[in-house]
C-alpha cells in the first residue's frame, strides 16, 4: 500500500485528490494539510511514501517544505511531487534542485497523476521529456556561470558521460542505444552517480548535471565503458 499525503491550500484541490486516491486499492490517503507548516508536521509524524505538495501556500510554501524534508535524514525515503498551475512556474527549477521527485500540473489527467504517484513511490522520478527540455532551455539561456557540483570529481569518465546523457531527457534504454551498451549497464552507472552526487532521484540528477555544465561528448569521443583507476 502506497501512503500518500496531500498538502494544498485549496480545499477543492485536496478534495479532488482525496477522491482519486481513495478509489485506488493500492493507494491510501494518510492525511491532508492546508499549508506547508502543517504539512511538514504531518510528514514528520506520518512518514508518507509520497507527498503531493502545492508550491504556493501560506505560512510555509512548497519550497520551504522541500528544504526541510531534504535536510532531515529521517525523511530520506519520503518522495515529494510538486503540484503547480503553470508548466513554467518560476518555482519549478528550484523545486527540482531541492529534491522534488518531479512535478505535475494540477489539471493533469487523473490517470497520469495516479501513475505518477506509483512511479515516484517505486523510486522513479516524474520529469516528462517536454519538461526536461524546458529545464535545459532555462539553464542554457542563463548568463550565470556553471556551478560545478562539489562531488563531480568523484565520478568516473563513463559516469560523467552518462549523467550528461540523462540531462538530455533520454531514458536508460535510449542512452543504452546511443552508447551501444546494455540498459543494465546504464542503470548501474546512473545509480552510482546518484549515490556519489547525493541526488535523491533522477530529476535532481538532471539539475545537478545542467548546473555543472556537463555536456554529451561529440560522436567518437565517448568514454570507454570501464571504471577509472582508483
Amino acid at each position: 500500500m502506497i501512503r500518500v499525503l496531500v498538502v494544498d491550500d485549496q480545499a477543492v484541490v485536496r478534495m479532488g485528490l482525496a477522491t482519486l486516491i481513495g478509489a485506488e486499492d493500492d493507494l491510501e490517503l494518510v492525511g491532508e494539510a492546508g499549508d506547508g507548516r502543517a504539512g511538514l508536521a504531518m510528514v514528520r509524524a506520518l512518514r508518507p511514501d509520497v507527498v503531493l505538495c502545492d508550491v504556493r501556500m501560506p505560512v510555509l510554501d512548497g519550497l520551504g517544505l522541500l528544504r526541510e524534508v531534504a535536510a532531515d535524514p529521517a525523511l530520506a525515503e519520503v518522495r515529494v511531487v510538486v503540484l503547480t498551475t503553470f508548466e513554467l512556474d518560476e518555482y519549478v527549477f528550484e523545486a527540482l534542485r531541492l529534491g522534488a521527485s518531479g512535478f505535475l500540473l494540477k489539471d493533469a489527467d487523473p490517470v497520469r497523476l495516479l501513475d505518477a504517484v506509483r512511479v515516484v513511490a517505486d523510486g522513479g522520478s516524474l520529469l516528462a521529456p517536454s519538461v526536461t527540455r524546458r529545464v535545459i532551455d532555462h539553464f542554457a539561456g542563463s548568463s550565470a556561470p556553471a556551478a560545478e557540483h562539489p562531488a563531480l570529481g568523484d565520478l568516473t569518465e563513463r559516469e560523467r558521460e552518462i549523467v550528461a546523457w540523462v540531462a538530455t531527457g533520454r531514458s536508460n534504454h535510449e542512452i543504452a542505444d546511443e552508447l551501444v551498451v546494455s540498459p543494465d549497464t546504464v542503470r548501474t552507472h546512473v545509480s552510482r552517480a546518484m549515490v556519489k552526487l547525493q541526488a535523491r532521484d533522477r530529476a535532481q540528477l538532471v539539475v545537478f548535471a545542467l548546473q555543472s555544465g556537463l555536456a554529451v561528448p561529440p560522436r567518437g569521443g565517448a568514454a570507454p565503458d570501464r571504471e577509472s583507476p582508483s
